[in-house]
Protein backbone atom coordinates (compact mmCIF):
# COMPACT_ATOMS: atom_id res chain seq x y z
CA UNK A 1 0.00 0.00 0.00
CA UNK A 2 2.08 3.06 -1.20
CA UNK A 3 1.40 6.40 0.04
CA UNK A 4 2.98 9.39 -1.99
CA UNK A 5 5.10 12.08 -0.13
CA UNK A 6 3.96 14.74 2.30
CA UNK A 7 1.90 15.74 5.68
CA UNK A 8 -1.82 14.62 5.33
CA UNK A 9 -3.99 17.56 6.13
CA UNK A 10 -3.96 18.50 10.06
CA UNK A 11 -7.94 18.08 9.30
CA UNK A 12 -7.86 14.27 7.98
CA UNK A 13 -5.31 13.57 11.00
CA UNK A 14 -7.89 15.24 13.48
CA UNK A 15 -11.14 13.48 12.25
CA UNK A 16 -11.82 10.06 13.11
CA UNK A 17 -11.96 8.00 9.88
CA UNK A 18 -13.75 4.85 8.46
CA UNK A 19 -11.80 1.57 7.80
CA UNK A 20 -12.65 2.28 3.84
CA UNK A 21 -12.10 5.83 4.26
CA UNK A 22 -8.89 5.23 5.14
CA UNK A 23 -7.74 3.21 2.20
CA UNK A 24 -9.71 5.13 0.20
CA UNK A 25 -7.89 8.23 0.84
CA UNK A 26 -4.83 6.43 1.46
CA UNK A 27 -4.25 3.45 -0.83
CA UNK A 28 -3.32 4.80 -4.31
CA UNK A 29 -2.24 1.53 -5.88
CA UNK A 30 -3.05 0.20 -9.03
CA UNK A 31 -4.71 -3.13 -8.93
CA UNK A 32 -5.82 -3.81 -12.41
CA UNK A 33 -4.22 -6.97 -13.71
CA UNK A 34 -4.59 -5.57 -18.05
CA UNK A 35 -3.37 -8.88 -19.38
CA UNK A 36 -5.84 -10.93 -16.95
CA UNK A 37 -8.98 -8.32 -17.65
CA UNK A 38 -8.17 -9.11 -21.31
CA UNK A 39 -8.13 -12.95 -20.52
CA UNK A 40 -11.55 -12.72 -18.83
CA UNK A 41 -12.89 -10.19 -21.39
CA UNK A 42 -12.12 -12.57 -23.91
CA UNK A 43 -12.88 -16.21 -22.27
CA UNK A 44 -14.34 -16.92 -25.76
CA UNK A 45 -12.69 -17.42 -28.64
CA UNK A 46 -14.97 -15.90 -30.38
CA UNK A 47 -14.32 -12.67 -28.37
CA UNK A 48 -10.57 -12.72 -29.16
CA UNK A 49 -9.59 -8.83 -29.13
CA UNK A 50 -12.77 -6.93 -27.92
CA UNK A 51 -10.43 -6.17 -25.04
CA UNK A 52 -8.14 -4.05 -27.60
CA UNK A 53 -10.93 -2.68 -29.11
CA UNK A 54 -12.42 -1.47 -25.82
CA UNK A 55 -8.73 -0.16 -25.22
CA UNK A 56 -8.81 2.00 -28.24
CA UNK A 57 -12.70 2.86 -28.20
CA UNK A 58 -13.43 3.26 -24.57
CA UNK A 59 -10.37 4.35 -22.97
CA UNK A 60 -11.94 5.19 -19.69
CA UNK A 61 -14.49 2.24 -18.91
CA UNK A 62 -12.60 0.94 -16.28
CA UNK A 63 -10.28 2.40 -13.66
CA UNK A 64 -6.86 0.53 -12.61
CA UNK A 65 -8.03 0.02 -8.71
CA UNK A 66 -10.62 -0.46 -6.23
CA UNK A 67 -12.90 1.24 -3.73
CA UNK A 68 -13.44 0.50 -0.31
CA UNK A 69 -16.43 -0.13 1.53
CA UNK A 70 -17.11 -0.91 5.29
CA UNK A 71 -18.67 -4.22 5.71
CA UNK A 72 -21.79 -2.06 7.37
CA UNK A 73 -22.12 0.31 4.53
CA UNK A 74 -22.49 -2.69 2.33
CA UNK A 75 -25.24 -4.19 4.88
CA UNK A 76 -27.18 -0.80 5.04
CA UNK A 77 -27.54 -1.07 1.51
CA UNK A 78 -28.87 -4.05 1.58
CA UNK A 79 -31.09 -3.41 4.45
CA UNK A 80 -32.59 -0.15 2.14
CA UNK A 81 -33.02 -2.27 -1.17
CA UNK A 82 -35.20 -4.87 0.62
CA UNK A 83 -37.11 -2.05 2.37
CA UNK A 84 -37.76 -0.39 -0.87
CA UNK A 85 -39.03 -4.35 -2.11
CA UNK A 86 -41.27 -4.58 0.28
CA UNK A 87 -42.70 -1.10 0.09
CA UNK A 88 -42.52 -1.47 -3.52
CA UNK A 89 -44.84 -4.34 -3.56
CA UNK A 90 -47.66 -2.73 -1.12
CA UNK A 91 -50.88 -1.72 -3.24
CA UNK A 92 -50.98 1.53 -2.24
CA UNK A 93 -47.73 2.57 -3.94
CA UNK A 94 -48.48 0.46 -6.92
CA UNK A 95 -51.82 2.22 -7.16
CA UNK A 96 -49.75 5.40 -7.37
CA UNK A 97 -46.89 5.03 -9.46
CA UNK A 98 -49.47 3.10 -12.13
CA UNK A 99 -51.75 5.87 -12.36
CA UNK A 100 -49.05 7.98 -14.37
CA UNK A 101 -48.09 5.30 -16.43
CA UNK A 102 -49.33 4.59 -19.62
CA UNK A 103 -51.99 1.92 -20.64
CA UNK A 104 -48.07 -0.54 -21.72
CA UNK A 105 -47.36 -0.62 -18.21
CA UNK A 106 -50.38 -1.66 -16.62
CA UNK A 107 -49.53 -5.41 -17.96
CA UNK A 108 -48.53 -8.03 -15.37
CA UNK A 109 -47.08 -11.35 -17.30
CA UNK A 110 -44.98 -12.52 -14.20
CA UNK A 111 -41.32 -11.37 -14.50
CA UNK A 112 -40.14 -8.87 -12.53
CA UNK A 113 -37.27 -6.94 -14.34
CA UNK A 114 -33.41 -8.29 -14.63
CA UNK A 115 -30.88 -6.71 -14.53
CA UNK A 116 -32.10 -3.52 -11.61
CA UNK A 117 -29.13 -0.92 -10.78
CA UNK A 118 -29.49 0.84 -6.93
CA UNK A 119 -27.22 3.79 -7.29
CA UNK A 120 -26.35 5.11 -4.03
CA UNK A 121 -24.05 7.87 -2.53
CA UNK A 122 -22.38 7.82 0.68
CA UNK A 123 -23.54 10.57 3.04
CA UNK A 124 -22.30 11.74 6.69
CA UNK A 125 -25.45 9.28 7.75
CA UNK A 126 -24.29 6.27 5.58
CA UNK A 127 -25.59 5.38 2.25
CA UNK A 128 -28.25 7.26 0.57
CA UNK A 129 -30.19 5.97 -2.79
CA UNK A 130 -29.53 8.42 -5.80
CA UNK A 131 -31.49 6.79 -7.93
CA UNK A 132 -33.14 3.35 -9.11
CA UNK A 133 -32.14 2.10 -12.54
CA UNK A 134 -34.25 -1.06 -14.56
CA UNK A 135 -31.85 -1.42 -16.86
CA UNK A 136 -28.17 -1.37 -15.32
CA UNK A 137 -25.30 -1.51 -17.05
CA UNK A 138 -21.89 -2.69 -16.62
CA UNK A 139 -22.95 -6.09 -14.90
CA UNK A 140 -20.72 -8.83 -16.29
CA UNK A 141 -17.96 -6.55 -17.23
CA UNK A 142 -18.06 -5.47 -13.44
CA UNK A 143 -17.39 -9.73 -13.15
CA UNK A 144 -14.61 -9.93 -15.32
CA UNK A 145 -13.32 -6.81 -13.95
CA UNK A 146 -13.46 -7.69 -10.49
CA UNK A 147 -11.72 -11.09 -11.46
CA UNK A 148 -8.97 -9.10 -13.19
CA UNK A 149 -7.57 -7.38 -9.65
CA UNK A 150 -4.55 -8.39 -7.81
CA UNK A 151 -3.22 -7.28 -4.42
CA UNK A 152 -0.96 -4.36 -4.53
CA UNK A 153 1.55 -5.63 -1.65
CA UNK A 154 0.95 -8.49 1.11
CA UNK A 155 -0.26 -6.32 3.64
CA UNK A 156 -3.86 -6.60 1.22
CA UNK A 157 -3.84 -10.09 -0.03
CA UNK A 158 -6.46 -10.36 2.05
CA UNK A 159 -8.70 -8.36 0.75
CA UNK A 160 -8.18 -9.63 -2.74
CA UNK A 161 -8.70 -13.01 -1.50
CA UNK A 162 -11.36 -15.08 -3.79
CA UNK A 163 -14.82 -15.80 -2.80
CA UNK A 164 -16.26 -17.59 -4.82
CA UNK A 165 -15.08 -19.65 -8.11
CA UNK A 166 -14.58 -18.22 -11.22
CA UNK A 167 -17.94 -19.21 -12.84
CA UNK A 168 -20.73 -18.42 -9.75
CA UNK A 169 -21.47 -14.93 -10.75
CA UNK A 170 -21.72 -15.78 -14.15
CA UNK A 171 -24.16 -18.17 -13.19
CA UNK A 172 -26.00 -15.70 -10.61
CA UNK A 173 -27.06 -13.62 -13.40
CA UNK A 174 -28.02 -16.37 -16.41
CA UNK A 175 -30.39 -18.07 -13.67
CA UNK A 176 -31.62 -14.46 -13.18
CA UNK A 177 -32.91 -14.20 -16.69
CA UNK A 178 -33.78 -18.50 -16.43
CA UNK A 179 -36.29 -17.62 -13.32
CA UNK A 180 -37.74 -14.99 -14.97
CA UNK A 181 -38.57 -16.39 -18.47
CA UNK A 182 -39.98 -19.50 -15.51
CA UNK A 183 -42.16 -16.45 -14.36
CA UNK A 184 -44.17 -16.07 -17.46
CA UNK A 185 -43.16 -19.48 -19.36
CA UNK A 186 -43.00 -22.28 -16.52
CA UNK A 187 -41.03 -25.25 -17.95
CA UNK A 188 -41.34 -24.35 -21.48
CA UNK A 189 -37.69 -24.99 -22.86
CA UNK A 190 -35.66 -21.74 -23.56
CA UNK A 191 -34.47 -21.51 -26.75
CA UNK A 192 -33.83 -18.37 -28.07
CA UNK A 193 -32.82 -15.10 -26.40
CA UNK A 194 -31.65 -11.31 -28.18
CA UNK A 195 -30.24 -8.74 -26.54
CA UNK A 196 -31.85 -5.73 -28.28
CA UNK A 197 -30.85 -1.86 -27.90
CA UNK A 198 -31.37 0.78 -30.43
CA UNK A 199 -27.93 0.88 -32.85
CA UNK A 200 -26.50 -1.81 -30.57
CA UNK A 201 -22.59 -1.54 -31.85
CA UNK A 202 -22.80 1.98 -31.33
CA UNK A 203 -23.45 1.90 -27.73
CA UNK A 204 -20.81 2.37 -24.89
CA UNK A 205 -21.53 -0.72 -23.23
CA UNK A 206 -21.83 -2.82 -26.55
CA UNK A 207 -19.29 -4.95 -25.42
CA UNK A 208 -21.21 -5.94 -22.42
CA UNK A 209 -24.20 -7.36 -24.83
CA UNK A 210 -21.43 -9.88 -26.42
CA UNK A 211 -20.78 -11.17 -22.92
CA UNK A 212 -24.46 -11.64 -22.36
CA UNK A 213 -24.60 -13.23 -25.79
CA UNK A 214 -22.31 -15.37 -24.82
CA UNK A 215 -23.55 -16.09 -21.40
CA UNK A 216 -26.76 -17.25 -22.85
CA UNK A 217 -25.11 -19.45 -25.73
CA UNK A 218 -22.75 -21.02 -22.70
CA UNK A 219 -25.74 -22.34 -20.61
CA UNK A 220 -27.62 -23.98 -23.78
CA UNK A 221 -29.86 -20.88 -25.35
CA UNK A 222 -29.36 -19.68 -28.79
CA UNK A 223 -28.69 -15.86 -28.64
CA UNK A 224 -27.96 -13.16 -30.86
CA UNK A 225 -27.52 -9.00 -30.14
CA UNK A 226 -29.92 -6.72 -31.99
CA UNK A 227 -31.39 -3.32 -33.44
CA UNK A 228 -35.44 -3.22 -32.61
CA UNK A 229 -35.80 -2.73 -36.31
CA UNK A 230 -34.66 -6.51 -37.41
CA UNK A 231 -37.69 -7.61 -35.40
CA UNK A 232 -40.70 -8.75 -36.69
CA UNK A 233 -44.48 -8.99 -35.20
CA UNK A 234 -46.77 -11.93 -37.44
CA UNK A 235 -48.44 -14.71 -36.55
CA UNK A 236 -48.54 -13.86 -32.99
CA UNK A 237 -44.79 -14.25 -33.02
CA UNK A 238 -41.96 -12.41 -33.08
CA UNK A 239 -39.54 -13.16 -35.45
CA UNK A 240 -35.61 -12.30 -35.61
CA UNK A 241 -34.86 -12.95 -39.47
CA UNK A 242 -35.91 -17.04 -39.66
CA UNK A 243 -35.80 -17.63 -35.85
CA UNK A 244 -38.99 -16.73 -32.91
CA UNK A 245 -38.11 -15.16 -30.11
CA UNK A 246 -38.61 -16.41 -26.71
CA UNK A 247 -36.71 -13.55 -24.77
CA UNK A 248 -35.75 -10.12 -25.34
CA UNK A 249 -32.88 -8.75 -22.66
CA UNK A 250 -33.60 -5.24 -22.97
CA UNK A 251 -31.81 -2.57 -23.06
CA UNK A 252 -33.58 0.11 -24.84
CA UNK A 253 -34.31 3.67 -22.96
CA UNK A 254 -37.72 4.14 -24.42
CA UNK A 255 -39.09 2.57 -21.36
CA UNK A 256 -42.48 2.30 -22.95
CA UNK A 257 -41.59 1.55 -26.47
CA UNK A 258 -43.38 3.85 -27.82
CA UNK A 259 -40.92 5.34 -30.63
CA UNK A 260 -42.06 3.80 -33.97
CA UNK A 261 -38.83 1.77 -34.52
CA UNK A 262 -40.03 -0.22 -31.20
CA UNK A 263 -43.75 -1.23 -32.70
CA UNK A 264 -42.89 -4.98 -33.10
CA UNK A 265 -41.48 -5.51 -30.07
CA UNK A 266 -44.56 -3.51 -28.45
CA UNK A 267 -46.50 -5.94 -30.20
CA UNK A 268 -45.07 -9.15 -29.02
CA UNK A 269 -45.14 -7.59 -25.11
CA UNK A 270 -48.86 -6.30 -25.22
CA UNK A 271 -49.91 -10.26 -26.59
CA UNK A 272 -47.96 -11.89 -24.29
CA UNK A 273 -46.17 -13.44 -26.96
CA UNK A 274 -42.57 -12.99 -25.80
CA UNK A 275 -40.58 -12.48 -22.34
CA UNK A 276 -39.55 -8.88 -21.97
CA UNK A 277 -37.38 -8.17 -19.16
CA UNK A 278 -36.51 -5.62 -17.84
CA UNK A 279 -40.09 -4.09 -19.07
CA UNK A 280 -42.56 -1.06 -18.66
CA UNK A 281 -44.07 -1.75 -15.48
CA UNK A 282 -40.85 -2.55 -13.71
CA UNK A 283 -39.72 1.25 -14.60
CA UNK A 284 -43.04 2.77 -13.67
CA UNK A 285 -42.96 1.16 -10.60
CA UNK A 286 -38.77 1.80 -9.66
CA UNK A 287 -37.22 3.92 -12.02
CA UNK A 288 -39.70 6.89 -12.75
CA UNK A 289 -38.01 9.57 -10.27
CA UNK A 290 -41.36 10.64 -9.07
CA UNK A 291 -40.93 7.18 -7.02
CA UNK A 292 -38.33 9.11 -5.07
CA UNK A 293 -40.55 11.63 -3.56
CA UNK A 294 -43.21 8.81 -2.10
CA UNK A 295 -39.69 6.46 -0.81
CA UNK A 296 -38.99 9.89 0.92
CA UNK A 297 -42.21 10.79 2.50
CA UNK A 298 -42.52 9.19 5.90
CA UNK A 299 -46.43 9.85 6.54
CA UNK A 300 -47.59 9.30 3.12
CA UNK A 301 -45.64 5.65 3.55
CA UNK A 302 -47.47 4.90 7.10
CA UNK A 303 -50.75 5.83 5.94
CA UNK A 304 -50.04 3.35 2.52
CA UNK A 305 -48.87 0.61 4.99
CA UNK A 306 -45.22 0.36 5.33
CA UNK A 307 -43.71 -1.02 8.57
CA UNK A 308 -41.79 1.23 11.04
CA UNK A 309 -38.96 -0.95 10.76
CA UNK A 310 -38.80 -0.19 6.37
CA UNK A 311 -40.17 3.71 7.08
CA UNK A 312 -37.09 4.03 9.69
CA UNK A 313 -34.56 2.35 6.71
CA UNK A 314 -36.42 4.77 3.71
CA UNK A 315 -36.05 8.30 6.38
CA UNK A 316 -32.52 7.24 6.51
CA UNK A 317 -31.45 5.84 3.19
CA UNK A 318 -33.44 8.15 0.58
CA UNK A 319 -32.60 11.84 0.63
CA UNK A 320 -35.54 13.85 0.85
CA UNK A 321 -37.15 14.26 -2.60
CA UNK A 322 -39.75 16.62 -4.48
CA UNK A 323 -41.24 17.48 -7.38
CA UNK A 324 -40.55 20.90 -9.48
CA UNK A 325 -43.48 22.52 -9.94
CA UNK A 326 -44.22 26.69 -10.56
CA UNK A 327 -45.48 27.57 -7.95
CA UNK A 328 -42.14 26.29 -6.07
CA UNK A 329 -39.67 28.17 -8.50
CA UNK A 330 -39.14 30.64 -5.88
CA UNK A 331 -38.27 28.35 -2.73
CA UNK A 332 -36.32 26.00 -4.78
CA UNK A 333 -33.98 28.75 -6.59
CA UNK A 334 -33.87 29.63 -3.00
CA UNK A 335 -32.26 26.32 -1.44
CA UNK A 336 -30.70 25.41 -5.09
CA UNK A 337 -27.31 24.98 -3.57
CA UNK A 338 -28.68 21.79 -1.19
CA UNK A 339 -30.33 20.10 -4.03
CA UNK A 340 -29.79 18.15 -7.43
CA UNK A 341 -32.36 18.36 -10.19
CA UNK A 342 -33.12 15.57 -12.00
CA UNK A 343 -35.64 15.08 -15.40
CA UNK A 344 -38.42 12.09 -14.03
CA UNK A 345 -37.48 9.97 -17.11
CA UNK A 346 -34.05 10.28 -17.17
CA UNK A 347 -31.26 7.85 -17.10
CA UNK A 348 -27.58 7.92 -16.93
CA UNK A 349 -27.19 11.36 -15.15
CA UNK A 350 -28.77 12.44 -18.75
CA UNK A 351 -29.61 16.38 -17.99
CA UNK A 352 -29.36 16.02 -14.25
CA UNK A 353 -28.18 19.14 -12.34
CA UNK A 354 -25.94 19.87 -9.34
CA UNK A 355 -27.70 23.19 -8.10
CA UNK A 356 -24.93 25.17 -7.19
CA UNK A 357 -23.92 24.86 -11.27
CA UNK A 358 -27.60 26.04 -12.46
CA UNK A 359 -27.89 29.14 -14.45
CA UNK A 360 -30.81 31.40 -15.06
CA UNK A 361 -31.30 29.84 -18.48
CA UNK A 362 -31.27 26.10 -17.25
CA UNK A 363 -33.53 26.90 -14.27
CA UNK A 364 -35.86 28.51 -16.65
CA UNK A 365 -35.46 24.92 -19.07
CA UNK A 366 -35.60 22.63 -15.60
CA UNK A 367 -39.31 24.69 -15.09
CA UNK A 368 -40.44 24.20 -18.14
CA UNK A 369 -39.31 19.99 -17.89
CA UNK A 370 -40.76 17.15 -15.63
CA UNK A 371 -38.06 17.45 -12.76
CA UNK A 372 -37.58 16.23 -9.21
CA UNK A 373 -35.69 18.22 -6.64
CA UNK A 374 -33.29 16.01 -3.98
CA UNK A 375 -31.54 16.88 -1.38
CA UNK A 376 -27.91 16.72 -2.62
CA UNK A 377 -25.76 14.23 -1.09
CA UNK A 378 -22.49 14.87 -2.65
CA UNK A 379 -20.84 11.64 -3.75
CA UNK A 380 -17.53 9.55 -2.12
CA UNK A 381 -13.89 10.90 -2.91
CA UNK A 382 -11.42 8.51 -4.35
CA UNK A 383 -8.11 9.79 -4.09
CA UNK A 384 -5.59 7.76 -6.52
CA UNK A 385 -2.81 8.91 -9.05
CA UNK A 386 -3.03 9.17 -12.55
CA UNK A 387 0.45 9.30 -14.80
CA UNK A 388 2.10 10.32 -11.16
CA UNK A 389 0.04 13.20 -10.07
CA UNK A 390 -2.67 12.50 -6.86
CA UNK A 391 -5.92 13.07 -8.45
CA UNK A 392 -9.10 13.33 -6.36
CA UNK A 393 -12.03 11.44 -7.97
CA UNK A 394 -15.83 10.98 -7.02
CA UNK A 395 -17.44 7.55 -6.79
CA UNK A 396 -21.16 6.30 -6.66
CA UNK A 397 -21.74 3.03 -5.15
CA UNK A 398 -24.29 0.72 -7.94
CA UNK A 399 -25.97 -2.49 -6.26
CA UNK A 400 -26.44 -4.97 -9.01
CA UNK A 401 -30.29 -7.01 -7.90
CA UNK A 402 -32.77 -9.02 -8.73
CA UNK A 403 -35.82 -9.27 -6.82
CA UNK A 404 -34.45 -7.54 -3.86
CA UNK A 405 -31.18 -9.68 -3.53
CA UNK A 406 -27.58 -8.03 -4.08
CA UNK A 407 -26.02 -9.65 -6.92
CA UNK A 408 -22.83 -7.70 -7.10
CA UNK A 409 -21.31 -4.32 -6.06
CA UNK A 410 -19.35 -2.03 -8.20
CA UNK A 411 -18.77 1.70 -8.02
CA UNK A 412 -18.17 4.22 -11.11
CA UNK A 413 -15.46 6.37 -10.44
CA UNK A 414 -15.30 10.03 -12.34
CA UNK A 415 -14.99 13.83 -12.10
CA UNK A 416 -18.21 16.31 -13.10
CA UNK A 417 -21.53 16.84 -12.15
CA UNK A 418 -22.17 12.80 -13.11
CA UNK A 419 -20.80 9.70 -13.85
CA UNK A 420 -19.78 10.12 -17.86
CA UNK A 421 -16.63 7.37 -18.22
CA UNK A 422 -14.28 10.14 -19.66
CA UNK A 423 -12.21 10.71 -16.52
CA UNK A 424 -8.92 10.22 -16.97
CA UNK A 425 -8.26 7.07 -14.52
CA UNK A 426 -11.84 7.32 -13.58
CA UNK A 427 -14.47 4.08 -15.20
CA UNK A 428 -15.79 0.94 -13.38
CA UNK A 429 -14.36 0.02 -10.24
CA UNK A 430 -14.65 -3.27 -8.23
CA UNK A 431 -16.02 -2.89 -4.44
CA UNK A 432 -14.11 -4.50 -1.44
CA UNK A 433 -16.31 -5.01 1.67
CA UNK A 434 -13.96 -5.04 4.57
CA UNK A 435 -14.58 -7.25 7.17
CA UNK A 436 -15.21 -5.83 10.52
CA UNK A 437 -12.12 -6.72 12.46
CA UNK A 438 -10.75 -3.92 10.23
CA UNK A 439 -12.21 -1.09 12.11
CA UNK A 440 -8.86 -0.49 14.05
CA UNK A 441 -7.62 1.08 10.81
CA UNK A 442 -9.76 3.90 10.88
CA UNK A 443 -7.73 5.11 13.95
CA UNK A 444 -4.65 5.87 11.55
Amino acid sequence: MSQPPGAAPVAALLTPRSPAEFLNQDCFCRTLNQERLREQIEREPSLKGLMQSITETRPHLFSSTVVFLTDETAQKMAATIAAIERVIALPLYQAQALARAPAIAQHAFGPVGACMGFDFHLGAQGPQLIEINTNAGGALLNVALARAQEACCKEMDWAFAATSSPDTLEQTFFDMFKLEWQRQRGDAALGYAVIVDDDPTAQYLAPEFELFRQLFIRHGVAASVADPSELAWREGKLWHGTAVVDLVYNRLTDFYLSEPPHQALKNAYEAGAVVLTPHPRSHALYADKRNLIALSQDALLATWGASNADRSLLQAGVPQTQLVTPDRADELWARRRQLFFKPVASYGGKAAYRGDKLTRRVWGEILAGDFVAQALVPPGQRLIEVDGVQTDLKFDLRAYTYNGAVQLLAARMYSGQTTNFRTEGGGFAPVIVLPAQTSAMGAR
